[in-house]
């Protein structure tokens, strides 16, 4: 299953974080719907009843627009389905967070939007898991491998991270996202209107399917992760892929990363970098050492915030055509510069 993320990009990182590719081959960069970017906010931890950003075509907006062209959405996670007849979202009386990718066409709740073409790709920088011990409970943060060439030593990795650093700096000067990859997972979405009329609640619920060998220690089910441009293309394009067709990219893939983290983050109102900070081996014994992209995790976490990059975004007044800078921690380590040694908890 899949009952908590982080989502820590601020929401003009999300933009170009979040690029596709259309059918053409070309890439673009998708805008904020209305005033969405204002409902979302940032957090190391996020559950099921709060807005996170989903990519979707936007067609199911604007009738007017193409099947390939894409845009960022505020949702709320737990899907509310369109024909339920209460007043309040919240009287659902079972959860929707998740639905079993081999029970789609089952249950009415998730066929009604799967033959609607109502696909969605939650975006994440990763989500948490729990293994069960004998005790208590080991969470885990879950997420894309980062920049996994970084684990080379001597002369050839510092002559490959200048080569990286030169890679990077000219992507930046072309606006092209150099930072954190995002987790791509695959969801459906449904929009509610209340009986009595009102605002139309737009909701998703997190596709599941069995996990990995790499993750089956941890649980036995993972998202449904869709590796790669192309796939999420296929996906969301509802115009060109068939919902039965669609319904194929729904694999279990062994392309994540985990580390062990603190238990602060099994309280969802807890809140702080230290939620996915992997976990010190010197306070308490991991499995193994830290991995370049935990330790990357542990660089970004030490040198940044997202709420301090959303207030340089709302106090910076852009002129010209923006690039993207790789000022932020996490691009900085990308570049290169992180410290020689892994930062102290």
């Amino acid at each position: 299953m899949c009952g908590r993320t982080a989502c820590t990009l601020v929401p003009d990182e999300l933009r170009r974080a979040s690029c596709y590719r259309d059918r053409s081959g070309q890439q673009r960069r998708p805008q904020w719907r209305g005033d969405d970017a204002d409902k979302y906010q940032p957090s190391y931890n996020k559950s099921p009843q709060s807005f996170s950003p989903v990519l979707l075509s936007n067609r199911h907006f604007n009738k007017e627009a193409a099947v390939d062209e894409c845009v960022l959405a505020a949702m709320r996670w737990g899907l509310v389905p369109a024909w339920f007849k209460e007043s309040d979202p919240n009287k659902m009386q079972y959860s929707t967070s998740n639905c079993r990718g081999e029970n789609l066409l089952e249950k009415k709740s998730y066929k009604d939007p799967l033959l609607k073409g109502q696909r969605c790709v939650i975006l994440a920088d990763g989500f948490y898991e729990w293994r069960r011990q004998q005790k208590d409970k080991q969470p885990f943060f879950i997420y894309f491998p980062q920049n996994q060439r970084d684990q080379q030593d001597g002369e050839d990795e510092r002559k490959l991270k200048n080569e990286e650093r030169s890679e990077c700096e000219e992507k930046a000067a072309d606006g092209e996202w150099t930072g954190w990859r995002l987790l791509t997972m695959a969801g459906l979405f449904d929009c509610w209107t209340p009986p009595g009329g009102g605002e139309v609640l737009y909701t998703y619920t997190v596709i599941t399917v069995n996990a990995s060998p790499n993750l089956q220690s941890i649980h036995d089910r993972m998202p449904a992760i869709l590796d790669g441009e192309e796939e999420v293309r296929r996906w969301l394009d509802f115009g060109e892929v068939r919902s039965l067709e669609a319904l194929k990219l729904l694999q279990s893939k062994s392309c994540l990363t985990f580390h062990p983290v603190s238990s602060i983050v099994n309280n969802s109102r807890n809140n702080s970098p230290e939620c996915l900070q992997p976990l010190d081996p010197a306070v308490k014994k991991a499995s193994s050492q830290p991995s370049a992209s935990s330790k990357m995790m542990m660089s970004w976490l030490k040198n940044g915030s997202p709420l301090k990059r959303k207030a340089t975004e709302d106090t910076e007044k852009p002129s010209g055509t923006h690039k993207s800078k790789a000022s932020g921690p996490l691009q900085q380590w990308l570049l290169g510069n992180r410290a020689s040694k892994t930062p102290k908890m």
